[in-house]
Formats: C-alpha cells, structure tokens, sequence
C-alpha cells in the first residue's frame, strides 16, 4: 500500500541534479494524469522520498483528524504505529482502520480520534 501524504517543499530545482530515466510511454502518461497541475516530475519525486522514508524507518505520515473519513475495527498483523499520535499498535492488538481523504487505510490506535478532541 502507498500512502499518499501531502507534497513537502524540499530543494529548490535549480539545486537539484539532472537524473535521466527511461519511463514507457504509457507509464509517463499515466503519470502526467494523475500529477495534475503539480507536474509528473514532482510527483515521481513525492514517490520517491516516499519510498525512501517507508524503507529507512522514518515515514511519518502526517495526518490530522480532518483528513479521517471513516473508521472500521481490525487487528494488527505486526506492528504498527498510530498516524495521529505516533503510539505504538502491538501484533494482534485490535485497532481501528482509518480510510483517509486521499483513499488510503492508515492505522490508528483505539481512542486516537477522541484524545485529539480533548
């Protein structure tokens, strides 16, 4: 699953190196699509960093209350953290899955919504 989080300023373009890749054509296009007006290359490079922080241990989403749609109970298979508070959700712990704004199910921990509401 990929997690989608909001688009982070990182460097400047005029500091960044020039990185050739070859794409299929469908591929590129199909990326175009889904960028929007933020442009392919960002994005891919939103894909990336993603990549990189899920793989490095430091992926963080950030998420906030608004951005939960809804909610449905669930048992973690191995442990996870909780995307509003960042407390740990241990193996077979019942949690709640959470679908998101941008269609995405994150993990949230049990009282998560309601201590954000205090």
């Amino acid at each position: 699953m990929i997690m989608r989080t909001r688009s982070m300023a990182r460097t400047s373009t005029t500091e960044m190196e020039v990185t050739s890749i070859r794409l299929e054509r469908t591929l590129k296009d199909k990326l175009k699509a889904l960028a929007g007006n933020q442009g392919y290359q960002a994005l891919i490079r939103d894909i990336l960093w993603n990549y990189v922080q899920q793989k490095s241990g430091d992926y963080r989403p950030q998420f906030t209350r608004a951005d939960i749609r809804a909610t449905i109970e669930a048992v973690a298979r191995k442990d996870e953290s909780c995307v509003l508070t960042g407390k740990l959700i241990p193996e077979n712990e019942t949690m709640m899955l959470a679908l998101t704004t941008y269609g995405d199910f994150v993990p949230i921990s049990f009282g998560s919504l309601e201590s954000l509401d205090q």
